[in-house]
């Protein structure tokens, strides 16, 4: 098991950090999407967004008018400040990001060439220069930069501006394909199938052990296991994380604390450990496992929630906002350009990297779920409603596709309570009890409160139907990631799986048997697009350990230091990140 490499001066400067936010106002107005052939933005979708106005100088004989959106009062986090000079014809938007969520953010009177905010209160003025063109210490200027973020007023808002993600070769060539090549898409599926089936298949032979698993008391339930495995251990070949104690061996099921990273636990796992009673159980929804995934090793990843905040960032590219090509052309509205009416962000800056004000106390990042190419469903019921059901998700309190009845979700509140649900017609939660969220597909494991039993999903083993794979008739195997929720002893406990080569019914054995109350498949085929880093500080210093030894070669050298994936750079896919509650 690998050590960590450290993260370097450059990772930690404001250069590469950026911020995010949360508070309170008031506001009631929706616009649906339009079919009038009026366009829309994403702002009106926002159905709390308040708006405050007031008339702004940029010279003696030049007035304009300045607009500021709250996009969700109930989060108080993003704002849109919009600029509008007649004489000109000019109109400016700029993306804000408030840095304390407990503090207010109102336009007041405004002097000569400057523009006045208040930051929760008039003893709190925060001065932006309005200047023409690029004049040094404008917004303009802020908005040409090509930071990702850029403090104003000594960091306690930030400009969000529009940049470019990382995106690997292999994503680069696949959407190529997809978008330019006839048979494109068909021929990617082909590849997956023959060449990156299981190309990430590990194995590891148990043996036996004298050692009895000490799980610490804070740690999840272990999994239910075959009786006969629980005297067997294991060496995961590609472990990057290091485990408290000076072992390399690890007991099926059991769990381990990470070195100097309180609160975070470590598990292996095979389906052929998993109890008899779960993994021949006989249910319809659950395929039964052939050889080769049943010995393939699953690396799990546990964070007590009771210490952790969980947030979802959307990349600089994906999810998209358009439709999906896998969506009927009968399920799509000719005269949106979306399944919302929009498939652009703007005047939304998306950034793809964990914000400033955040970063030091970032545990853990991970990534999200399909691109929205693949995030809607082609054959069963999900397809014949909702424009396919296109997979929904919120960022920061602000709606960029719409939560979808029936689909698998993770979301969390103002407060940082992580629920995973699946979303019923009635929406879960209002929009102003949620944070962020993101769909993705149907349930692996599902929770039933009328018996108060977690099962498998209704739609595990229903290929097309359940939008798993390219194809309804194909068994496709591949590398998989999923989330999972573990309540057990008055504790909860947000589980990632990274499985190495499995079908969504092996994701589901598994789940099941770490009793999970419920489970969600994430992204799949490739490690990029199933990374998960922590950062742990050793020794004074800020080292990033991958779940999966291979994954270090998503992050990216600057000046001879490193930079993490989402951490230190923008990335073209969207991710979840922790970070530890209290102080840093």
């Amino acid at each position: 098991m690998a050590r960590g490499v450290g993260i370097g001066p450059t990772a930690d400067c404001k250069r590469w950090v950026l911020p995010l936010v949360v508070a309170m106002a008031a506001g009631s107005s929706i616009i649906a999407a339009s079919t009038s052939g009026a366009p829309i933005t994403i702002l009106d979708l926002q159905p709390d967004r308040a708006v405050v106005r007031a008339e702004i100088r940029r010279a003696l004989d030049e007035t304009g008018s300045a607009s500021l959106t709250n996009l969700n009062p109930h989060i108080n986090s993003w704002f849109v400040l919009t600029l509008d000079w007649p004489a000109s014809g000019e109109h400016d938007s700029f993306h804000l990001q408030n840095s304390d969520s407990q503090k207010l953010l109102t336009l007041s009177a405004n002097l000569e060439g400057w523009l006045r905010l208040e930051i929760g209160g008039p003893s709190n003025p925060c001065l932006l220069k309005l200047g023409g063109g690029n004049a040094p210490g404008s917004l303009e200027e802020a908005r040409q930069s090509g930071l990702p973020y850029v403090p104003l007023c000594d960091a306690r808002l930030y400009l969000r501006n529009k940049v470019v993600g990382r995106a690997t070769k292999l994503e680069k060539v696949t959407d190529f394909l997809r978008s330019h090549v006839w048979g494109g898409e068909k021929f990617v599926s082909l590849v997956k199938k023959e060449v990156y089936r299981d190309k990430f298949l590990e194995q590891a032979a148990p043996q036996s052990t004298s050692r009895s698993a000490a799980a610490p008391n804070e740690a999840p339930a272990a999994a239910f296991r075959d009786a006969a495995r629980t005297s067997l251990a294991i060496v995961p070949p590609d472990l990057g994380i290091e485990i408290d104690g000076q072992t390399q061996s690890m007991v099926e099921g059991e769990w381990y604390a990470v070195r100097d990273l309180a609160d975070v636990f470590v598990s292996v796992m095979t389906p052929t450990a998993i109890a008899p009673t779960i993994l021949h159980d006989r249910n319809a929804n659950v395929g039964e496992l052939g050889s080769v995934e049943a010995a393939a090793l699953v690396y799990l990843v546990a964070f007590e929630l009771e210490h952790f905040d969980l947030h979802y960032e959307l990349g600089t590219e994906h999810p998209r906002l358009g439709w999906s090509p896998r969506s009927p052309p009968a399920a799509q509205d000719p005269r949106l350009p979306g399944p919302d009416g929009i498939d652009s962000a703007a005047p939304l800056a998306r950034t793809g990297m964990v914000s400033p004000p955040l970063a030091s106390r970032t545990v853990a990042t991970f990534a999200g779920g399909f691109k929205r190419d693949h995030g809607a469903f082609r054959y069963g019921p999900f397809a014949e409603r909702n424009h396919a059901s296109h997979y929904g998700f919120v960022e920061e309190g602000v709606i960029f596709s719409t939560l979808q009845p029936g689909l698998a979700t993770v979301w969390t509140t103002p407060m940082g309570e992580v629920q995973l649900q699946t979303w019923t017609s009635q929406g879960g939660a209002p929009i102003a009890g949620i944070r962020d969220a993101r769909q993705n597909g149907v349930p692996l494991i599902e929770y039933d409160a009328s018996n108060q039993k977690s099962s498998p999903g209704a739609w595990v083993n229903r290929w097309g139907e359940g939008n798993w794979s390219g194809s309804a008739n194909e068994d496709l195997r591949t590398v998989r990631a999923g989330l999972c929720l573990q309540e057990a002893r008055g504790r909860r406990y947000l589980m990632y799986g990274y499985f190495s080569d499995a079908t969504p019914s092996a994701m589901a054995r598994v789940f099941e048997a770490y009793g999970c109350r419920y489970a969600m498949q994430l992204d799949m085929n490739a490690l990029e697009h199933t990374y998960l880093a922590l950062y742990v500080v050793r020794r004074e210093e800020r080292l990033v350990e991958h779940l999966i030894e291979g994954m270090a070669v998503l992050d990216q050298q600057s000046k001879g230091e490193l930079a993490p994936r989402f951490l230190g750079f923008p990335d073209d896919r969207d991710f979840f990140y922790l970070t530890r509650r209290g102080s840093p």
